[in-house]
């Protein structure tokens, strides 16, 4: 394997402007779950503009996902019925899956990226609920934790080519492969890239520490995120052959504060949600 040059998070900043910018409604959506003071209707209004992403939008909205009695056909008759805080929640996750081309470069895997992207997602969501966090928030951070991986695949091709590789021969942990190979992991990548598209502060610390863990006591987004991706790697459903499951520390299953009955329902529903999600979502 030829020697790469370590990468540098100032490197990443720099590459990071070059990727397509989310759409300015996107943008006003994200900047939007940290303000109290919102029109709705203005919104829904520009969301509506863009037809794509309200196609996507209302096929979610009318999914298993949220069991309406009736199909909703417009994006403000989806705001009316689910909330705007759901939809938000959705037009963001379409924007960001359609935001990389199909044909990324680094020999990354898309399609495997998003499905496990998804899974984390859902399961975030439904571990929010039991830990009195905020769903939508939860499903938004679990959708993009990985984000930085994209960042790097992208940017660094070559780099990020050796480091599969490197993983490969090692059978590490990517993590560990991209700071040896590239000296820049995709947490702190993807924190640079939610930091430039100006992500809420929670969430951007989400993304950050996903593969660390602080002293576990009260639940907190970062810690939410760091069990939903270990439990979505568990029910391996990205589809990769070789995916290795980070551990899961005594600590954090304490702060989770599952019953039997709770894990069970929360790994058959993420693995039913995560079915209708992709359908949608990863194409």
């Amino acid at each position: 394997m030829s020697a790469v040059m370590p990468t540098s998070i100032d490197d990443v900043v720099k590459r990071i402007r070059d990727l397509p910018s989310l759409s300015a409604v996107v943008v006003e959506l994200l900047s939007s779950m940290e303000q109290e003071d919102i029109d709705v209707h203005v919104l829904g209004g520009k969301i509506a503009l863009d037809q794509s992403l309200t196609a996507k939008t209302l096929r979610l909205a009318n999914s298993s996902f949220y069991g309406m009695s009736s199909k909703v056909t417009t994006i403000q008759q989806a705001i009316s019925v689910l909330g705007f805080h759901s939809i938000r929640t959705l037009v963001t996750a379409c924007a960001v899956t359609a935001s990389f081309p199909s044909n990324a470069a680094g020999g990354i895997d898309l399609q495997a990226f998003w499905r496990h992207s998804v899974a984390t997602a859902v399961c975030a969501k439904l571990l929010a609920l039991h830990l009195k966090l905020n769903p939508d928030t939860a499903f938004t951070a679990g959708l993009l934790h990985d984000i930085g991986t994209l960042v790097l695949a992208t940017r660094f091709p070559d780099a990020y080519a050796a480091m599969l590789a490197f993983r490969k021969e090692h059978d590490c942990y990517t993590i560990e492969a991209e700071r040896a190979v590239i000296g820049v992991d995709h947490a702190a990548a993807g924190a640079a890239l939610a930091a430039y598209w100006k992500f809420p502060a929670d969430m951007q610390e989400a993304v950050a520490g996903h593969h660390q863990l602080d002293a576990a006591g009260k639940p907190t987004l970062p810690l939410l995120i760091h069990a939903a991706n270990v439990i979505a790697h568990a029910l391996d459903l990205s589809g990769e052959p070789d995916d290795l499951v980070p551990p899961m520390p005594q600590a954090l299953w304490m702060t989770l504060a599952l019953s039997e009955d709770d894990c069970a329902s929360l790994f058959r529903d993420t693995e039913s949600t995560f079915v209708d999600m992709c359908k949608i979502l990863v194409t």
